[in-house]
């Protein structure tokens, strides 16, 4: 069995771990709907799964969104490091990412990640009492009736953005796993094989 272009090229690595990532925040890929750790109040991790929505490469950023009444958004803005898990099992490949991650809410960022969202993952926005409100019963929530009410859930809606400091990659093979760490201290990454 041919190995991929990656296989043994540190460079083409860090391409494949960004290519992925891109492939997830457009499709319903592999890395579609990652695993975010954040800090909680009690100092012990947190973790969650995610939308990726969007994906800079050049930026080393990569987009999510939240809502401003829950947990993830109080721990982010309490402390911004967070951790990142993606695993494609079709394609044996994981990819772990820590750094910090930036809340927007109202601003330029948070007004076009709105316009782009689709009508249905803005629902969740309006809904009432917030994430994570102990409830009576499995359906006493409400959902916004309709556009109007919406809409009004905008002050609610966060975009987070995680900056890349350091990514792992790792690729399972028969012939050989192959893992490789990106770490930035500036714009070039530091690259180096790790023992899988």
């Amino acid at each position: 069995m041919t190995e991929p272009a990656f296989y043994d090229d540190l460079a083409a690595c860090l391409a494949e771990a960004w290519r992925r990532l891109e492939e997830g925040a457009a499709h319903r890929s592999g890395f579609h709907a990652p695993a975010l750790a954040t800090i909680g109040s009690d100092g012990a991790p947190r973790l969650r799964t995610v939308v990726l929505r969007g994906i800079d490469r050049d930026g080393r950023s990569l987009r999510m969104h939240c809502d401003a009444r829950s947990d993830k958004a109080a721990e982010i803005a309490a402390d911004p490091r967070v951790a990142l898990h993606a695993y494609d099992a079709a394609a044996k490949i994981q990819v772990r990412i820590e750094g910090r991650a930036r809340l927007h809410g109202q601003d330029a960022v948070a007004r076009a990640a709105w316009a782009a969202s689709r009508p249905m993952s803005r629902v969740c926005y309006g809904t009432a009492p917030g994430p994570g409100t102990p409830l009576p019963a499995g359906d006493a929530y409400a959902l916004p009736e309709d556009e109007a009410a919406v809409e009004a859930g905008f002050p609610e809606f966060r975009v987070v953005v995680l900056t890349a400091a350091r990514l792992d990659f790792l690729y399972l093979a028969r012939r050989g796993h192959r893992r490789a760490l990106f770490t930035w201290d500036g714009e070039e990454p530091s690259a180096t094989w790790l023992a899988p």
